[in-house]
This record gives C-alpha cells, structure tokens and sequence, in this order.
C-alpha cells in the first residue's frame, strides 16, 4: 500500500531523534547522574524512537540533508514505508508428533517451530512485547523460555534468557486473583536468581546493570571488542528484592499455626544466600569504576540483609550466616563483611549498620540504626540500646518518615522498654511502654492485626494497604507478655503513689497510667470478683492485694501468670518481681499508715515485710530525702 508521508511528521521524529541524541550526550558527561528510574524511561523511549524511525530512513536523511530545501518543495514524494513482517504466530497442536509432551509449536502455513540459539532473540523480544496486554499466556511464555534455555549455547545467551524468564515469573501474580507468589514458582524463580549470579560470575566480561542500553539486532548477537564489558540491561538488586517481598507476602497470607508456615519459613535460607550472594556481586562490579554502578544498590542489599537478622537471636543468625558462606563458593569475598572476619553476631549487625549509617541517607539510614538499636535490647544491653535512640533524635522526626519505618520505629521502642524490665528497671520500662501500651492500639502500632473499628472512615484501597504492612508471625513480639510487663510496672508505680494521695490530701494528684487507672477503677466496682483468669484479672487481684498491704499475696498473683516462661530466665523475673513488691508494699503501708504514728521501729519494719534492716532503712531514708515522708531517722 503506497502512502504520502507528511513532510511536518518526518521533521517531527527527526528533530525528536537528534533531541534525543543531545539529551544522551550530555548525559555523559554531566557530573550529576539522573536516577535509576529516570534512566530506564530515556533508555525505553531512545528504543522506542528508533524502532520507528527505522522505518522512514530515507525521508530523514533526504530532510537531514537539507532541512529547508526539504521542508519547502511542494511535492511530497511517495514513500512505501517498509511493511512490517508479521511474526508467526505460535500454535500448540495435540498431535503424536513432536515433542516428548505430545503436541508441535507451528507457525502460519502449518510449519513446525523450531528452537534454535539463532532464534532466541526473536523468540525473547515476542515476550518482552507482550508484557503487560490483556489475554497474554505467560505460563506458555514461560514454558517457552525454559526450551529455550535448553538450546541456548552462549552465556550472553543464557543470561538474557535469565533475566527474562525470572521477569515472567514474578509477572504471573501481577493482575492475577492470587495474593502471592506460589511456592512452586517462587522456588523455581530462586534457582534461576542463583543460576544466573552463578553464570556471570563465572563471565567476567558480561555485566548486568540498570542503565544499559537494548540491544536492537535480532539477527546477531553483540561482539564486545577485546578488554571490553558487556552490558546487558538489568537488576540483580530488584530482584532479590522482588523476591524477598513475594516471601514476606506468601508468609502473610498462610496461617502461622500450621506446618504449611514452618515449612515455607524454609525458604528463607535460600532467599538470605542468594542476597548475600547478589550483595558480592555488586561489590565486584563497583570495583570496576568504569561501570560507574552508583551505591544504592548495594545500600538496598545491605538493608534486606540486616533485615533478615535484626530481630533474631545470635544462635539462630550464625547458622543463617555459615550455611550461606558455606553455599557461597570460597573466592568470592566481601569488603563489607569479609569470609574470614569474626563470627560475632552484634560484630554483624553493627558492621552493616555502620556501612549504612556512612553511604545511605534519610530512610535507609534512620532503618539501620533502628534495627542496631532492636538487636542491643533484644540481647539485653539496655543502656547500649537507649543511648543510641536518645543520640537518634528519631523521637522528634519520625513523624516524616513512611509508615514502615514508623511501625520499626515502634517495635524498638517497645522492644528497648521490655529489656529496661528485664535489667529490674521499672519507672523507665512503664516510661517507655507508655507511649505504646496506653494507646491501646498496640495491634495496630505493631503492625501485628488490622482493628477495624465500627465506625470508621477507612475505604478499602486504605484497607488494602494496611494488611499489607502486616509483619509474619514469626517477627511478632507476644502482646500479652507486653501488656503483662506495661500493667505489672504501672501497678509497682501507681499504688503507692495512690497510698501517698490518700494519705495527703494537699498534694497535687499525678496519673502515671491513665490506662492502668481505667482497669482499677473497673475491677473495684465490680460487686463480685471470682478467682484470677487471665494476665488483666491477676494484676489487678494483685493491685488490690497491695494495696491492703498484704505483700505476699500480691507476689502469689503476680509470680503465677504463666506468660513469664516465654522469658528466657523466667525464675530471675518472678524473684525480681518478688522482691520488687516487697519494697513497694514497704513504700504503700508507710505512706498509707505514717500519719498514725509517732516512731516505728526499723526491725519491725524489717519483719513484717521480711526485709533485712538495711533494706529498710535505705528505702525510708530515700522517701525522707525525696520528702515523700516527713520522718526522721533516729540513728
């Protein structure tokens, strides 16, 4: 079909061509680089202008030549624009020919497909085309590609098929009614990662990286000249990402109490390997300045490494770390984290917090020292761990930061008050809890369960994303023993600080707890109070047994909710606790029943709360000297 070609329409793709052209060269040599995404855009319309314009070659060059002379002459030539060859169209036909599977790929005219290390470029770019339409059998292109894969010859072969096939992978969850990624292809998408960090570790002169160019010609392959890289376009670090999130995901939707879960959990062996395995490679490549590969990349590894084990106890992070280094042949070595370098886990976890601290900014940053910050109270260095948030600053701008660093953000906190509880801290344990525990929205602030309250305004894309920022059940911190310890620490703070009201009138009325407050007064007014059921009822029989001075009961309540043996040393707590309560009977009877004598004697003291004299003496003499009470020792 022969049409006239506009004359305004060739100067058109040609001025954008030449446009195009500049923008790239000036590119190269500027200092200041555009982001990964923006690069990928240039890269995708620079093909996309090409591919056109290939089509008008002679027009271009006629106006080229001459833009003036071109644009004035009245005629316009006829063109035939190159018709473009319509690639067969593939065909599956049951048939007892063919493959081992039963049925032959034919084209248009009933000629058998073939497979060949010629036809995998036509092959792959029919695929990359595809992307992304309606009615697109991706589980076909997959299949497909495997073939292909078969009868690839060359790396560079092997590798661009790779790239694709993972591509497709993680593509078949994409607008399909499936949450997640099925195990079956999240496996089978890991091998390929593994195989491919494999395949171009051993070619030194294949490199893939985001802002290389497509390669056009799908006749020949590239010949790179002596000495050169190869660049084939590409991210290594978005897929270990992409497939971190479909495991996070997957873990998400199966229930946490059943095998299913644990044997899925499986996987993230092989997920941290083949992180740590990406991680060398993008240190390789940025050894190589040429390359210019800039430093988010390895910052994003390093930060999916450090989140696999921050929020693990040391035994279960140096098994992680050996069976990888393990899998990980012996000459491939990090700078990061060398092979040979000491086995310690918090040596671990504070290297890659401090390679992020120094290279990344804003959220990974502020991400890096928060997960230190959780490692150090997980592992009872409290004052370690509270330095560091105070040093943070974070308290005053978290607010700016997205919502995933705001839930991390909590659950340091909350984590850095149960270690102030463990290490016999109790003001700053309920101080730091506060914040969290009183709110009453500790599900929602943990991300640990989505409230759907009656009459709210949530729409469903808000909840949508909500449930998807939910953590796995294996990163959940036991919100019963955190309510334990928040209402334990409140009762050991409040009640003799209800003693002291009581007694004085005149002093200024101080809540430490409104939470705490709000279940005391409910409990008091209930007419009858059966035995203890769970961790709420024996605090506050607890509280009320305290309170009336009978110490003993009150630590029988307390030392008997079995939550405390999800502790790591259970006993150490209740005697903590034991003793604790104690001495805040001690502080309540004094403030309760100081106004109705004249002089107490400190062995009397000492045995009604079996204490030694000492102890007695030294709590008395900190009330005195804080004025809580208006006594005198007689020394």
């Amino acid at each position: 079909m022969i049409e006239k070609i506009p004359k305004s329409y060739v100067k058109t793709i040609s001025d954008l061509e030449d446009f195009m052209n500049d923008t790239i060269a000036k590119q190269k040599v500027t200092t200041k680089k555009m982001n990964a995404t923006n690069a990928r855009g240039l890269n995708a319309m620079k093909q996309k202008i090409k591919r056109n314009n290939r089509e008008y070659i002679t027009e271009i060059e006629k106006y080229r030549a001459d833009k003036e002379e071109y644009m004035m002459s009245e005629e316009e030539e006829e063109a035939v624009p190159v018709e473009k060859v319509k690639k067969p169209k593939t065909l599956y036909v049951d048939g007892d020919v063919g493959d081992d599977e039963g049925f032959s790929t034919v084209g248009r005219g009933g000629k058998t497909l073939q497979y060949t290390p010629e036809s995998i470029l036509k092959h792959l770019r029919s695929i990359i085309e595809s992307r992304g339409k309606k009615n697109t059998d991706r589980v076909e292109q997959i299949r497909i590609m495997e073939k292909l894969l078969e009868v690839a010859m060359t790396p560079y072969q092997t590798v661009r098929i790779l790239l694709t096939l993972i591509s497709t992978r993680f593509d078949l969850t994409t607008g399909s009614s499936a949450n997640y990624m099925s195990q079956e292809q999240w496996k089978l998408a890991d091998q390929e990662y593994g195989r491919l960090l494999e395949m171009l570790e051993k070619n030194y002169n294949l490199v893939v990286v985001e802002n290389a160019e497509e390669w056009e010609d799908d006749e020949k392959f590239p010949q790179p000249a002596p000495g050169e890289r190869l660049k084939i376009p590409g991210s290594i670090v978005s897929v270990a990402e992409r497939l971190d999130d479909e495991l996070t995901r997957s873990l998400q939707h199966i229930d946490p109490h059943t095998a299913e879960y644990i044997e899925r959990l499986t996987d993230e062996q092989a997920l941290y390997t083949n992180t740590l395995r990406g991680l060398l490679y993008i240190e390789s490549l940025q050894k190589d300045e040429k390359l210019e590969i800039p430093q988010d990349g390895a910052n994003r590894l390093v930060m999916r490494r450090l989140e696999h084990i921050y929020f693990k106890p040391a035994q279960v992070v140096t098994i992680l770390e050996d069976t990888a280094w393990k899998t990980i042949p012996s000459r491939l070595d990090s700078q990061i984290t060398p092979r040979g370098s000491p086995k310690d886990t918090a040596t671990l976890v504070q290297t890659l917090s401090t390679y992020l601290f120094r290279n990344s900014a804003d959220i990974i940053r502020a991400r890096a020292y928060l997960c230190q910050v959780y490692y150090f109270a997980l592992h009872d260095q409290y004052y370690k761990a509270r330095d560091m948030l105070l040093m943070s600053h974070l308290q005053e701008t978290i607010g700016n930061f997205n919502i995933n660093t705001q839930i991390l953000f909590n659950r340091t906190l909350v984590q850095v008050g149960l270690c102030a509880f463990r290490a016999n801290l109790v003001y700053d344990s309920q101080n730091t809890l506060q914040e969290i525990c009183g709110s009453g929205r500790q599900k929602e602030l943990l991300a640990q369960g989505v409230m759907i309250q009656r009459y709210s305004q949530v729409t469903p894309e808000q909840e949508r994303l909500e449930r998807q920022r939910q953590l796995p059940f294996h990163m959940h911190i036991n919100l019963e023993l955190l309510e334990c310890v928040y209402l334990t620490c409140s009762m050991l703070l409040e009640i003799p600080l209800l003693a002291q009201t009581g007694s004085s009138p005149d002093i200024k009325k101080r809540v430490i707890s409104k939470t705490y407050r709000r279940l005391l007064e409910f409990h008091e007014r209930q007419i009858f109070t059966g035995p203890p059921e769970n961790t709420r009822d024996h605090v506050m029989q607890a509280s009320k047994a305290l309170a009336a001075g009978e110490w003993k009961k009150a630590a029988t309540f307390i030392t008997s909710i079995k939550i405390w043996d999800l502790m790591a040393d259970s006993e150490t707590i209740k005697k903590m606790l034991s003793e604790q309560i104690q001495e805040e009977g001690l502080r309540t009877y004094l403030f309760t029943y100081a106004p109705f004598y004249d002089t107490l004697a400190v062995g009397t003291l000492a045995s009604m709360f079996e204490l030694s004299e000492r102890k007695v003496a030294a709590v008395v003499s900190k009330m005195i000297s804080h004025e809580e009470l208006a006594a005198a020792l007689d020394q």
